[in-house]
């Protein structure tokens, strides 16, 4: 399940080992393509958690984490940023994505 951050809050994110945010907007095509992809793939993962944030509500986080183009995905080990991909990706590249990061 992904889990919707608002009012800039990632307190609950950064608690867990692994988490994926998911930084997009109601308006992005590409976003509204990769919405149910994300969805099903947070189904897949036990050891991570899965967060939606639209960067017109949650614009200082958008901002904190340099995000420039949407989709994008930053990947949080520890509270901390270690990866990040830009753009639609199909289910398998989004699993190979989150798998090698996770298993680093």
């Amino acid at each position: 399940m992904v889990k919707k951050i608002v009012n800039n809050n990632l307190e609950e994110a950064v608690k867990n080992k692994y988490a994926v945010l998911d930084f997009s907007a109601t308006w992005c095509n590409p976003c509204k393509m990769l919405a149910p992809v994300l969805e099903e793939v947070s189904g897949e993962y036990d050891n991570v958690e899965f967060y939606g944030i639209d960067v017109d509500e949650n614009h200082s986080l958008a901002v904190q984490f340099g995000i420039v183009n949407i989709p994008a995905l930053v990947i949080l080990k520890d509270g901390q940023p270690v990866s990040q991909n830009v753009g639609f990706v199909p289910k398998a590249a989004l699993k190979q994505f989150i798998d090698e990061t996770v298993n680093r």
